[in-house]
């Protein structure tokens, strides 16, 4: 009679179907989000570097995002801006 496998001391394999995704979501969901947080992220670091190239900083906060001058005083005195506002304000000067 055997005994079975044996661990060996190593690192146990477990063999078997992953279960199903968290919250019942579908894969399709899963990295739709996975994309639209990538764009997001591509989209805010072009930005920065924009605002960069002109010598501010962009920077996010609880409340939205603000364009930081050289001086340490913000945009229009905003720290509520949206990504949207921030590219607007940057094409506009």
């Amino acid at each position: 009679m055997s005994a079975g496998p044996r661990d060996e001391g190593g690192i146990r394999r477990i063999r078997g179907a992953l279960a199903a995704t968290p919250r019942g979501a579908s894969p399709e969901e899963d990295w739709r989000g996975a994309n639209e947080a990538k764009i997001e992220k591509l989209r805010r670091n072009r930005l920065q570097r924009r605002a960069g190239a002109r010598g501010l900083e962009l920077r996010h906060s609880a409340y939205g995002y603000a364009l930081i001058d050289s001086a340490r005083t913000r945009i229009e005195d905003r720290n509520d801006m949206t990504l949207d506002e921030i590219e607007a304000w940057l094409e506009r000067d």
